[in-house]
């Protein structure tokens, strides 16, 4: 009993000496094992020999080719995660010819207050001021009108004494306004009208601007105005350049659809983002005689292949008398002061060779089987070149017989040193404005 004992407890000794001598050597020899000091943490690839992730049955070959074909995703990924590409969405709002509104400009949709109140608002580039026609109006023609005791955003009018109301052009002196609110008065296009400046917020796009200053119409005389209002885009104090200023940086561009189009296929892009990458310019200058007003530098007109010969005073940029030349959406048809435009018409005809007959304020029309004798016009202005396309040059009748040269000489009860690129020779144009860097930018882009 004592010797079988002996044996037996002899043999479980050396079976276990055994187990812990080929554990340590498995130990030591196994590379999935943790390190026993804890000195470090072991990486492995997820799909490596030591990997719980690891599927047996694929080859080595099988697992690379599956794990790079997860490669795009993961760079699509990594370029996300640009923080000035997460923030950046392009601020666009839908604009339209005027034809349904019976007007020679463009409209964008405009809301104001909450809940919001729709206006189609007449686009112009040459205002400062934005307004809309306010409820009770007296002589105002439309019935959509703003109301402020219907939003619950409305901030009040501006007091006649704050540095703001000081910013709107007409605006009265306190003593005569009667009561605390600023009141302006203004003239557009023949017509006179008396506004209160009042704050809400204005949405365009996708954004909303709080406390946006604009005029509630409260009267009209002497005609007619943009019968739900207008958005002002000079470079004025109170234009929607200057108070979106935070959000758009002083930059934006638009497409200006063909006056055939009815809809709204155009758009007014505003801020750094969505603006064309590649998109040829000239200076933006800034006259102190009129500073709301986008000035260029023309250099000079081409028609067909002729340098049309014209004296450079009536083209010259001068600051003291507040001549040269301006891009704007309001003007219709392009117009330039008598002598530069009758020397432009005069080539022209030449080319053509008529007869020619006058319709309204066109004094060169023709039948229209003459059309493709018309040359195509270049404007020259510094550093850049636009050849204008025959949608932008000529204007048909309503009969379709008769074409006629979409260009006029400034009015002559106007004393004017201003010509004027109107929207009739921006149609499907991108005209981009760079107010920081004082660039405007011009591209094709069909928008129609």
């Amino acid at each position: 009993m004592g010797i079988n004992t002996t044996i037996t407890t002899t043999l479980i000794l050396f079976t276990a000496t055994l187990l812990l001598y080929f554990s340590t050597v498995a130990i030591a020899t196994d590379s999935c094992a943790s390190q026993s000091d804890d000195s470090g943490i072991i990486v492995i690839p997820i799909y490596g020999n030591c990997s719980p992730f690891k599927n047996l049955s694929d080859s080595w070959d099988t697992t690379i080719i599956d794990m790079a074909s997860k490669d795009p995703l993961r760079v699509e990924y990594l370029f996300g995660l640009d923080a000035s590409l997460r923030k950046k969405r392009v601020s666009a709002a839908p604009i339209a010819s005027g034809q349904a509104f019976d007007i020679g400009n463009y409209v964008v949709r405009v809301k104001l207050g909450t809940p919001a109140q729709l206006f189609f608002m007449v686009l112009d580039t040459s205002t400062d001021e934005a307004w809309v026609p306010c409820s009770g109006c007296t002589g105002c023609s439309s019935s959509t009108t703003y109301s402020p005791q219907a939003s619950t955003s409305y901030g009040g009018a501006v007091a006649c004494y704050a540095p703001r109301c000081a910013q709107a052009r007409g605006a009265l002196p306190c003593p005569y306004t009667g009561s605390k609110a600023c009141i302006f008065n203004q003239s557009y296009a023949g017509s006179t009208f008396s506004a209160t400046l009042v704050q809400d917020s204005l949405r365009l796009a996708e954004d909303t601007l709080p406390s946006y200053a604009f005029g509630c119409v409260n009267s009209v005389s002497g005609g007619t105005i943009p019968a739900q209002g207008l958005l002002g885009l000079g470079r004025g104090p109170l234009s929607l350049v200057t108070q979106s200023w935070s959000l758009y940086s002083g930059v934006f561009s638009y497409c200006l659809p063909s006056f055939k189009s009815f809809y709204f296929s155009g758009s007014l892009v505003l801020g750094r983002t969505g603006q064309p990458r590649r998109i040829r310019s000239t200076p933006l200058l800034r006259n102190p005689r009129r500073p709301s007003l986008y000035y260029v530098n023309l250099t000079g007109v081409t028609v067909g292949r002729v340098q049309v010969p014209l004296p450079t005073e009536y083209l010259a940029f001068d600051p003291n008398r507040g001549s040269g030349t301006i891009i704007d959406s309001g003007t219709v048809i392009t117009r330039f002061v008598q002598p530069v435009y009758n020397a432009i018409r005069d080539e022209f005809r030449n080319q053509v060779k008529g007869p020619f007959v006058s319709i309204g304020s066109f004094d060169t029309c023709f039948v229209k089987t003459y059309e493709t004798l018309a040359p195509l016009i270049k404007f020259r202005f510094t550093g850049l070149d636009l050849t204008l396309p025959y949608e932008n040059t000529l204007i048909h009748s309503s009969y379709g017989a008769v074409a006629c040269l979409a260009m006029a000489a400034a009015p002559n009860n106007v004393n004017s040193v201003l010509n004027v690129i109107a929207n009739y020779q921006q149609q499907n144009l991108r005209i981009m404005f760079d107010t920081v860097n004082n660039r405007v930018g011009i591209a094709r882009e069909l928008c129609n």
